[in-house]
């Protein structure tokens, strides 16, 4: 990677270049984010997986750049326009919106007023006026004149004046400067005649409304462009055409000379038409852009964190489990899973009206859960998941079963998907559904990564955002989830074994062929059987997979095979066997990290091998909890304002979270009731955390809940 773009990138992210090197280095040697940021922290100086992801980005970026340059380069030394200096500038861009800038005189563009006055020769005495040559410019432009084509002097100047335009709209200084003034003014929108009717009141409060661009909440500015975009309002930029005027009338100055009287005239018209029909238009397009793009990489940052918490969700674990999908006239779907998540069986219950089959419903339940001697319920968190919720208070429960509510965002999708299809292919939707309800609340990673994490009811905005950088992102996160829990080798579904680090969807599917004819892997080395499965593919993913009961203990840790050597050296150092050392944190207290650092390996990684062999295999995530709404509240008629409830977040966006309380409607807790102004929501709350909550208001009206945070006693 070229100097240029490895001092841009340490700066903007704050690094050193020969973090940002190395880094570039390793993606080039077609090394993945997990593994260089779990096993390569010399190199990168112990940045993370969403650190090295970012840089990743970058990378990317500027790979695309580079590419972008040699078009353009391409295309001006075809035009015969290319010098050395405009080479120069154009090889040392790192600014995508500079490149842009200098390739905009040479682009190929559309038939424009200045390109018709080109045709009738008029560039020349547009060139004398624009390096102050035709000090009469009425007089120069007689010459110009040609019955049928050019009819007067005035027509002359017009189509100089037309070239000037353009010319002035393509200077990159200009461009630039104008960009600072709009980046500084304000983001205006205005109603359209569509907006009156009903379906513009979701965007009410932004009808006529302004705001400082460089300041614009992020969900404020995507707010008011998807209104745009539905044709309730119309948006622009308060640019201040006057200083603008000035401004550019001051670069063109600057850059040829002063002109004076009737030059000077002719030159200050050609600046008022270039901003109002070139320059206002394009550079109030780009910094709104710009600014789009800030508020998508905001949007895209809260949603990569709520996908992360929910991701890493506290799994209840290994145990059989009933999942129910409630509702009302269609009934509760049900659904007895094995340990695994193996169906066991299904069927459908009705203890809520019209059919109010209570006894019968009771009856059945208490016979499946011991028929199936069931471990935990799951009960979906949609339609009538309150009332079977209280259904589920009158069933005698095992000792030690508990009942979960369970968020069913995205179950719906599943159900209806290739997967579903592929794991069900003789059950309906309401079974894959209700089983995928089960499965979430024993593993929620290995069950959600089989959802478009679009479909999970995450996030802001996120059909508004840019597509492409939000799939990196949400990809990023569950990649760096998967491989920060790891994944047992002998029991993944291919779906989660695509997410580790080097496998991808094909080797997925050989590994879970191999397994199905082989009986399964006794150790990690035996990928390395597995079709297409070569060593750079096993170096990228052997660390992040488990192998339980293996003959090397190691194998079921996140030691890397390649620092099995290091282990073998610390237990003979010791006196025991590597069996003997895994897991004994008293043994490990009595190892003295550096003298294992040597050439191939450096002190993060000797540290990383002794927190792993004192716990093993030690899952990252929190243990779960249970949880209980409030007994009083059944909807939204039951709150009074300064009521304290119990709640479980469902959402984090920019503007505060939305709780669930244990009603069809969530309430707001605005970011404002989380701390002072600027606070993060992300930085206060989790996804699905348990929280208690005051009600501030109730808008029976628009079915709305204002909360703030109870104080805790």
């Amino acid at each position: 990677m070229k100097e240029i773009y490895l001092n841009y990138i340490a700066g903007q992210m704050g690094l050193k270049v020969w973090q940002v090197e190395n880094c570039a280095d390793m993606f080039a040697e077609g090394d993945t984010i997990p593994f260089i940021s779990r096993y390569r922290k010399e190199k990168t100086g112990g940045m993370d997986d969403s650190e090295v992801a970012e840089l990743k980005h970058w990378v990317d970026v500027f790979a695309e750049m580079e590419k972008r340059k040699e078009t353009v380069l391409k295309t001006i030394s075809e035009a015969g326009a290319l010098t050395d200096e405009l080479r120069g500038k154009i090889e040392n861009c790192v600014i995508s919106s500079e490149l842009e800038d200098l390739y905009l005189p040479y682009r190929p563009k559309r038939r424009t007023r200045a390109t018709v006055a080109k045709e009738l020769g008029l560039e020349p005495l547009a060139n004398a006026m624009w390096t102050l040559k035709a000090r009469s410019p009425r007089t120069e432009a007689a010459r110009y004149v040609k019955p049928g084509k050019v009819e007067d002097a005035d027509a002359a100047l017009a189509g100089a004046r037309d070239i000037i335009a353009e010319r002035l709209s393509e200077t990159a200084v200009i461009r630039e400067n104008l960009r600072q003034i709009f980046r500084a003014r304000r983001v205006v929108s205005k109603v359209t005649k569509k907006a009156e009717g009903p379906e513009a009141d979701k965007y009410r409060s932004y009808f006529n409304w302004s705001y400082p661009l460089d300041k614009v909440p992020s969900h404020s500015l995507l707010a008011i462009l998807r209104a745009e975009n539905e044709g309730f309002l119309s948006v622009s930029v308060d640019s201040d055409p006057e200083r603008c005027g000035k401004k550019i009338y001051y670069d063109f100055c600057q850059s040829q000379g002063y002109p004076s009287g009737e030059l000077g005239e002719q030159i200050r018209e050609a600046v008022d038409d270039s901003f109002k029909r070139l320059l206002e238009p394009s550079i109030s397009s780009e910094v709104l852009r710009e600014a789009k793009e800030k508020a998508d990489i905001e949007s895209i940052r809260v949603f990569g964190d709520n996908l992360r918490q929910l991701l890493l969700g506290a799994p209840v674990g290994q145990k059989r489990t009933m999942a129910v999908d409630p509702g009302f006239r269609n009934g509760c779907k049900i659904a007895c899973l094995d340990e695994r998540g193996g169906l066991l069986y299904h069927t459908i219950i009705f203890p809520h009206p019209p059919q109010n089959e209570k006894v019968k419903a009771l009856m059945a339940v208490q016979d499946m859960l011991e028929k199936y001697r069931i471990e935990a319920v799951a009960i979906g968190n949609g339609t009538a998941s309150r009332e079977t919720n209280d259904f589920f208070k009158k069933v005698m429960l095992p000792e030690g079963c508990k009942v979960w509510t369970v968020s069913e965002d995205g179950a719906s999708i599943y159900s209806a998907s290739e997967v579903g299809r592929e794991e069900f292919p003789d059950e309906d939707v309401t079974v894959r559904g209700a089983v995928s309800i089960g499965r979430r609340l024993m593993d929620p990673l290995a069950e959600l990564v089989k959802i478009d994490p679009k479909n999970l009811g995450i996030g802001q905005y996120q059909h508004d955002v840019d597509q492409a950088l939000l799939k990196e992102k949400l990809d990023n996160t569950v990649e760096a989830c998967v491989n920060a829990v790891g994944v047992n080798l002998n029991t993944a579904s291919p779906y989660l074994l695509r997410y580790v680090a080097g496998i991808g969807p094909q080797l997925a599917a050989n590994i879970v062929a191999w397994r199905a004819g082989n009986g399964g892997f006794s150790s990690r080395s035996e990928l390395k059987k597995v079709p297409r499965l070569g060593a750079k593919a096993f170096e990228q993913c052997a660390g992040f997979l488990r192998v339980k009961g293996a003959e090397n203990p190691l194998d079921d840790s996140a030691v890397h095979p390649e620092s099995y050597f290091v282990v073998d050296k610390m237990a003979a150092d010791l006196g025991v066997s590597v069996k003997e050392l895994v897991g004994n944190a008293e043994l490990c207290s009595k190892i003295i990290a550096e003298r294992y650092v040597s050439g191939s390996v450096g002190l993060p990684t000797v540290n990383d091998i002794l927190k792993e062999l004192a716990k093993p295999g030690l899952d990252p995530r929190e243990a779960a909890s249970d949880f209980a709404f409030a007994d009083d509240i059944h909807e939204i008629g039951d709150l009074k304002a300064g009521m304290e409830l119990p709640g479980i977040v469902t959402n984090i966006t920019a503007f505060g979270a939305f709780v669930d309380i244990g009603l069809h409607e969530n309430g707001l807790l605005h970011v404002s009731q989380l701390g002072p102004r600027g606070t993060d929501p992300s930085k206060v709350l989790k996804l699905h955390q348990h929280i208690r909550v005051r009600v501030l208001g109730v808008d029976l009206e628009r079915n709305r809940i204002s909360l703030g945070l109870a104080i805790q006693r």
